[in-house]
């Protein structure tokens, strides 16, 4: 087994930043950074100038991300590139035998995302969501409520990525690339923060999957009030404030997704999990379980009985059922995310180094970032059902398959 897995980082904007902060945190006898890429000098040089700073190895630079990827000196690349390319460059890394640590944000097409899937079955190798929050505490906790059996038969999810981003619209000049989305795009433009521990928890493509999706929008005042707060004047957003997306799983649970990042609230990811013996609520960082939860009896008005469960808080059970991951790990996090880009990473290079499916995978990638597309479809069609395509082309109906051992995400290894 190879010690040393050596990286290139296609793309060297904030995100790229953001993930060599947490990288420079890993034994460089682990893990190394040996080529960067981007077509702005100026990214370049800002990326060396923190190396150096570091006192990092100096690594090969390309302004051509095809070179960078045909080199034997990089074992498998991240790719923090716009929504746009990053789904092209790992599709290509891939078809080189490269594994590929892509970004979260929804897909353009369902085309594009059928030739991620072609790439990886066509030679063995993976692309992997680096979805840091699949590795969040409160996610894995309930994963491992849910294979505990504690909250019984799984009936209702609900997630969402709701955090207030207006400030995208006061920018002058030239519009992000991400606000660029928001502004001609009406759908669920980040969909894998929220539902992406929901599909492991409901164990999508390993014995269950996406069936059919309706998404509504509300209207769209958000971006344009902060654009004219700011005085760039009325600018008319397609993203609606308030994206709702409804999902139908094959094994028959429901879920519930709501896209808001142009209204002031605080973040949430609005993870609730149901099942037939108890709950688990993210806004009130609670529990309800049975036979580990308390229950009152009351007396109504009319002097009838009746029961009152009392939640319980996170913090309470922590603990005795703190996933084996968050055991390990919770005393020695390193980089951003509250230490939860440090775990994705940390999962993604096991896999590269030993050559096996990551806990994220291929079919993972599309089934999340397909609901982007779909629910685009949805809402220019008034809400009507689109069906999601079946990625796995059937083998989603055994159950088990994907990454085993410390990392994985569809079982709890102890």
């Amino acid at each position: 087994m190879k010690q040393t897995v050596n990286i290139g980082i296609i793309g060297l904007g904030a995100r790229a930043e953001t993930l060599l902060a947490t990288i420079f945190d890993f034994d460089r006898q682990d893990v190394l950074v040996t080529a960067i890429c981007d077509l702005n000098q100026e990214r370049i040089d800002r990326i060396l100038e923190i190396m150096k700073n570091h006192d990092y190895p100096v690594p090969a630079v390309y302004k051509d991300y095809k070179p960078l990827i045909a080199s034997d000196a990089v074992d498998a690349v991240l790719v923090p590139t716009s929504w746009n390319s990053h789904l092209h460059i790992a599709e290509e890394a891939m078809k080189l035998g490269k594994y590929a640590g892509i970004e979260v944000g929804g897909a353009s097409s369902l085309d594009e995302l059928w030739h991620l899937v072609r790439a990886a079955e066509s030679t063995g190798v993976s692309c992997m969501m680096l979805e840091n929050c699949c590795y969040g505490r409160n996610e894995l906790l309930c994963l491992n409520l849910a294979r505990k059996g504690l909250l019984g038969e799984l009936i209702h999810c609900e997630c969402g990525y709701e955090h207030d981003l207006a400030e995208m619209a006061r920018k002058d000049g030239k519009r992000s690339e991400r606000e660029e989305h928001n502004f001609r795009r009406n759908g669920d433009l980040y969909p894998t923060h929220g539902i992406g521990p929901v599909a492991k928890i409901l164990r999508i493509n390993r014995g269950n999957r996406f069936m059919t999706l309706t998404s509504t929008a509300s209207k769209a005042r958000g971006f344009m009030r902060e654009a004219e707060r700011s005085g760039r004047g009325q600018i008319f957003y397609a993203e609606g404030d308030v994206v709702t997306t409804v999902i139908k799983c094959a094994n028959g649970e429901t879920v519930t997704m709501t896209h808001c990042v142009s209204l002031p609230r605080p973040y949430t990811r609005d993870l609730r999990v149901q099942g037939t013996k108890g709950i688990f609520l993210e806004d009130v960082k609670s529990v309800y379980i049975e036979g580990v939860s308390t229950t009152r009896e009351e007396i109504d008005v009319a002097g009838n009985p009746y029961t009152v469960h009392d939640w319980t808080p996170v913090e309470d059970i922590y603990e005795k059922y703190d996933h084996p991951i968050w055991k390990k790990y919770k005393d020695k996090l390193v980089g951003g995310h509250g230490g939860m880009d440090g775990l994705i990473l940390k999962a993604f290079f096991d896999a590269v180094r030993n050559r096996t499916a990551p806990p994220i995978d291929v079919y993972d990638c599309a089934a999340w970032m397909s609901i982007t597309c779909l629910s685009e479809q949805s809402i220019s069609m008034g809400g009507m059902p689109v069906a999601f395509p079946d990625f796995t082309d059937g083998k989603w109906i055994y159950e088990g398959g994907g990454a085993v051992g410390e990392w994985a995400l569809d079982e709890v290894y102890e």
